[in-house]
């Protein structure tokens, strides 16, 4: 099969793989697309100590045509959405059979937008920060692909007041189409939100930017740390203020919760997937590549250039 393959010099290169074999719990899924996201910027740039040559791509849309040991043999054919800890940008990919989740009312192309985007934002809304009527919201990098799934799934949850931090000017003119009843640049941060204080702030930035968010928090608050975008030097917080201000600092990490609890994971995807199915909230797709183009949409993401989200067409 056709795979793309991340080498020792860091470069892609689209070549012939073997098919792999799904074992004991897995499933075999024919890629129809793959999504794009910034685990596999953080791949490329070395943050994961992967041994290499590999094949990235950590999300796709397809139909299932193999299964492994322990899984039903009914699932073959049925198309899903599939969140791996690899191999996606290839022909054929092997996925864990808990996250392989049913896409039957979603087309695969929008499928594959869904990715771990969209069950991450659901997440960070709905379990880790705890959205609720009433509550204000900001939302760093409000233009990505988790940015702008967060905006719709806190206006659904009866957000009253929900703010995104952008790069730049044009950023800003994509994302006030998701619901944020403000959208700043990030030059204009903080200095622009005055006295405001918010209920939940979402941050995947870090940095400079993490330690203004603390001080963004109203009592009660709630700061999310779910990336680090700009670095990934530690930040210095008092628990003790947190404590005399009934705040916290709470972390999301979706990889790590596909190896400890699937299901859990799988629960919450499937819920996120049936609002992007019955319309609740949209995913922009804004970006198409080839199979043989994964460099270049890697590229536009690290550097800002995608707005939304960037999928790899592959069938």
């Amino acid at each position: 099969m056709k795979a793309v393959v991340l080498g020792a010099d860091d470069h892609f290169r689209l070549t012939e793989v073997p098919d792999p074999v799904p074992g004991p719990g897995e499933v075999a899924v024919q890629v129809a697309y793959a999504g794009v996201q910034w685990g596999d910027v953080l791949v490329r740039d070395g943050h994961f100590p992967l041994p290499r040559p590999l094949v990235p791509g950590f999300e796709v849309a397809g139909r299932i045509v193999a299964v492994g040991d322990g899984v039903d043999q009914g699932r073959v054919g049925e198309q899903v959405v599939a969140l791996v800890g690899g191999g996606g940008y290839a022909q054929v990919v092997l996925a864990p059979a808990a996250l392989a989740i049913s896409a039957a009312n979603v087309d695969a192309r929008t499928a594959a937008g869904f990715g771990w985007s969209t069950p991450t934002a659901y997440a960070l809304i709905h379990t880790v920060a705890g959205i609720g009527p009433g509550d204000s919201v900001l939302i760093h990098a409000g233009s990505g692909g988790v940015g702008t799934m967060a905006a719709q799934f806190a206006a659904a949850a009866g957000a009253r007041r929900i703010v995104g931090v952008v790069g730049d000017a044009e950023r800003a003119g994509y994302a006030r189409q998701f619901g944020y009843h403000q959208v700043l640049t990030r030059a204009e941060f903080p200095r622009a939100l005055g006295e405001e204080t918010f209920d939940a702030v979402l941050d995947p930035v870090g940095g400079a930017t993490r330690t203004a968010s603390l001080a963004l928090l109203a009592p009660h608050g709630r700061l999310v740390v779910y990336g680090n975008i700009a670095t990934f030097d530690p930040v210095d917080l008092s628990t003790n203020d947190l404590l005399m201000n009934g705040q916290s600092v709470l972390t999301y990490n979706s990889n790590l919760l596909s190896r400890t609890h699937p299901a859990r994971l799988a629960a919450g995807a499937a819920e996120a997937l049936a609002l992007v199915a019955n319309g609740s909230v949209r995913i922009d797709i804004t970006a198409e590549h080839e199979l043989a183009d994964v460099e270049t949409a890697l590229a536009n993401l690290a550097s800002g250039t995608t707005h939304g989200k960037s999928i790899i067409r592959v069938r």
